[in-house]
């Protein structure tokens, strides 16, 4: 099977759609626009400030704006644009497979962490008694 060929500029937008945090934000998007606060406790591990660039990225990309709420006091939302919305059949897709495999994912990763350590040499360190200098 050939996919698609990326150049650099393709990579790159790649790399900042589908990081660790932006799946997860744009996901939580999907079902309403949210306070930066809201975002935070849906996703409770992302830190403020890795929550406020994967924020900025998105917008950047066009796939979030950031609106300005008119209260007292002033208050940010962010929501997905209909261009981040054209993501939300591949992002689902994506989410689900996670769901549906992860059994399977970590099956396999302890099955590869067990054989890589019957095949790896014990390491050799030197003996008590040899003095490093």
């Amino acid at each position: 099977m050939t996919g698609p060929t990326f150049d650099a500029e393709g990579r790159r937008l790649l790399d900042q759609l589908f990081d660790k945090w932006s799946l997860l934000v744009l996901e939580a998007l999907c079902d309403r626009p949210r306070r930066f606060n809201g975002l935070r406790q849906h996703l409770p591990a992302v830190t403020p400030k890795s929550l406020t660039t994967c924020l900025r990225r998105l917008e950047r990309n066009g796939v979030v704006e950031r609106l300005v709420v008119s209260t007292d006091p002033v208050a940010i939302e962010y929501r997905i644009t209909r261009l981040g919305r054209s993501l939300q059949s591949p992002l689902q897709a994506m989410l689900g497979w996670v769901v549906d495999h992860h059994d399977a994912v970590e099956a396999a990763r302890s099955h590869y962490d067990e054989r890589r350590t019957r095949s790896e040499p014990q390491s050799l360190s030197p003996p008590s008694s040899v003095t490093r200098v």
